[in-house]
């Protein structure tokens, strides 16, 4: 038996919800084409002409630096590095859905949607030009990127009042508002035509950034002298051998990224230099050739990010090839009253280091290398700051251009002006690492396993317990230095069948026990026993 059909009125209320998403969609588009159109324009002529940002990358770091602390903690320990693609892709959508809103407007009040259009471009530009190093092809290319937006908004905008005006007679009744066939035609054509532009342009920009920057292809041409002191052999003992523990040297690809600048400035070395001046008795600038003469010293140092969470992926060790950062200073001679440098990369960000533990004897450098290779843009190439025993947001600095010798009293860095710690001291901390979390392991005998650093006092004894029992001293590896982690083993008999916690902690070499106080990150690194639980069956 067939169904009965559908009454003539609700036929006629979907066809009209229908009519009037279309005209909705139609709208937006006359907002959404030109902004892709400026969008991808814009990006793809900044690569071509060698810019250092775009719009759409100015905006994104404008809103990071306007960003609330506790956001950009929150945002690191549960995004890690996906942060930065995620704040891209909220960026792009949220523009999108503006312009769509724009689009709507420009069917009723197309004047007023132009005023809005263009001045939303014209931040964008301004965005560009107060970029930290932005120089003319930054400028020009958003200010011709903006040129070709407009002109899009408004050939669209044109298009899509001709054909509504087009013919309506026998179709005014059945077609309200809808365009004749030409009409339509020539819109659909143009609006397709140049969003095909606009995301080809985009494409075209991010293309040139993977397979073409200055900074990559010069990063593969330079070549690294031998160090005048080499690195001592990392001894086999110092690696767990335990499935599932971190290799003790973190390879490149692996080791974190945590910065503030969304794509890695794109720097050549024969542009790169390095000032040093302020407090100083004679000022130094330092070029790329000059720093290769230089007699370099290579060696293993453990990083870690003040954002880590306990038990965090936010820390890893690599073979550092640098010039030390004391030599460079004794060049400079600074003043008595001197105690803090602070350096400055070339995207903007600084960072205040303690000018004592630039000159106190440790592993302080002026990096060029890493796991005897160049540098990687996104570590920092051609040039950055390793300072071993301080967390990255005082003493890291990537693209490092600039060293002012300076007084605390005087300046702050980047994120001590957000309410970070003022000298960032690592403080001791361990993590598990096997078994994973909510792992199941046969019962009997369990190995649990991880790593453990305390830089500039080093590891004494990691200590381990299970569930709620005594605490035990685990096997340790060998000792590489006091500056980098050190891996642990232990194991616990007759594990009986059930869910079981593992909690961890680490003693520095000056016998300061890792504390159990849960803390934020803010302002010195989150802390804590680093916890977690395993089922044995």
């Amino acid at each position: 038996m067939s169904s009965p059909a559908p009454p003539r009125q609700s036929r006629g209320h979907s066809a009209a919800l229908c009519a009037r998403a279309r005209r909705a969609a139609g709208a937006a588009a006359l907002g959404v084409v030109p902004t892709v159109v400026f969008l991808g324009t814009a990006d793809a002529l900044a690569r071509l002409l060698g810019a250092s940002t775009a719009p759409l990358l100015a905006l994104s770091q404008t809103i990071i630096a306007l960003t609330p602390p506790a956001a950009v903690a929150f945002a690191i320990e549960h995004l890690g590095t996906a942060d930065k693609p995620v704040l891209l892709l909220s960026v792009a959508l949220g523009g999108l859905v503006i312009a769509a809103g724009i689009g709507l407007l420009a069917r009723r009040r197309p004047r007023t949607a132009a005023v809005v259009f263009a001045a939303l471009e014209a931040g964008l530009v301004c965005a560009v030009a107060a970029r930290p190093g932005s120089r003319a092809p930054d400028l020009g290319a958003a200010l011709l990127g903006a040129v070709l937006g407009f002109a899009a908004f408004v050939l669209v905008a044109a298009l899509d009042r001709r054909a509504r005006r087009g013919h309506r007679g026998a179709h005014r009744g059945r077609n309200e508002g809808q365009a004749s066939d030409p009409g339509r035609r020539a819109l659909l054509t143009t609006a397709g035509t140049l969003a095909a532009v606009g995301a080809l342009s985009l494409a075209l920009g991010r293309s040139i950034t993977v397979v073409g920057g200055a900074a990559i292809g010069a990063a593969a041409r330079l070549v690294l002298p031998r160090p005048a002191s080499p690195m001592p052999a990392v001894p086999a003992s110092a690696q767990i051998a335990v499935d599932g523990v971190a290799p003790f040297i973190t390879p490149a690809a692996d080791f974190y990224r945590i910065d503030t600048a969304l794509t890695p400035p794109d720097i050549a070395p024969e542009r790169w230099s390095l000032r040093v001046h302020g407090l100083v008795e004679e000022e130094v600038t330092l070029t790329m050739d000059e720093l290769l003469s230089l007699p370099l010293v290579e060696r293993a140092l453990t990083m870690t990010c003040v954002s880590n969470p306990v038990g965090g992926e936010l820390v890893g060790t690599a073979a550092w090839l640098g010039y030390p950062l004391r030599s460079l200073l004794a060049r400079a001679r600074p003043q008595p009253e001197a105690d803090m440098v602070l350096s400055g990369s070339i995207d903007g960000f600084t960072a205040g280091t303690p000018l004592e533990a630039m000159r106190d004897g440790r592993d302080a450098l002026l990096a060029i290398g890493m796991n005897g290779e160049q540098l990687r843009p996104e570590h920092g190439f051609p040039a950055r700051l390793i300072v071993p025993g301080l967390y990255g947001f005082v003493s890291a600095t990537k693209w490092v251009t600039d060293l002012e010798v300076t007084r605390f009293d005087r300046a702050q860095g980047y994120w001590t002006k957000r309410g970070w710690d003022e000298r960032g001291p690592i403080l001791a901390a361990s993590r598990i690492e096997v078994p994973g979390p909510l792992a199941q392991v046969p019962a009997g005998t369990v190995v649990a396993a991880g790593t453990a650093w305390a830089q500039r006092a080093g590891v004494r004894s990691v200590q381990v317990r299970l569930d709620d029992g005594d605490w035990r001293s685990a096997h340790l590896a060998t000792a590489v230095s006091q500056d980098t982690w050190r891996q642990w083993r232990c194991e616990f008999a007759d594990v009986p069948p059930g869910l079981h916690a593992l909690t961890v902690r680490a003693i520095d070499g000056r016998g300061r026990v890792q504390t159990a106080e849960r803390r934020d990150s803010i302002p010195n690194t989150a802390t804590g026993h680093h916890r977690i639980q395993f089922t044995a069956q």
